[in-house]
């Protein structure tokens, strides 16, 4: 019975969702998104954590949509994390919003849709979001 027990919590373990405190650099499932994040902080703001441009903040340029998409994500999860418009200058939680939007919309941890997904938005398209890509791949190490 006992090691039945431990079977179903290493189970339990392995189908669980993604940390609502993601690590920022996203680890957590083995994949290290840091050089794609930031590549993605060069184009964006150079590293400028105010930056502002319209309804895009921080170095990752977050607009409010993908902060409520976050917070939806959280609570979906179980979670009781939630992330504020004000997070979006921070940039380790910048950093962390990127991580749960890959873990959620692309959890193949395929680069490219990363880089797509962050310009376009979750319906991109390859062809509006090429400029974009090429940009980001430049800085990519």
């Amino acid at each position: 019975m006992r090691n039945f027990k431990l079977f179903v919590f290493l189970m339990l373990l392995s189908v669980a969702p993604i940390s609502a405190s993601a690590d920022v650099a996203g680890e957590e499932n083995g994949f290290d998104w840091t050089p794609v994040m930031d590549a993605i902080i060069q184009v964006e703001s150079k590293g400028n954590p105010m930056a502002v441009c319209g309804r895009y903040v921080g170095v990752l340029q977050i607009s409010p949509i993908l902060v409520k998409e976050c917070n939806n994500i959280l609570k979906s999860r179980g979670s009781s994390k939630r992330y504020s418009l004000s997070d979006r200058y921070n940039e380790k939680k910048s950093r962390e919003m990127f991580v749960i939007i890959q873990s959620q919309h692309n959890p193949m941890n395929n680069i490219e849709k990363a880089i797509r997904l962050w310009n376009g938005g979750i319906k991109y398209s390859v062809a509006k979001t090429q400029k974009y890509f090429n940009k980001v791949s430049k800085h990519l190490k």
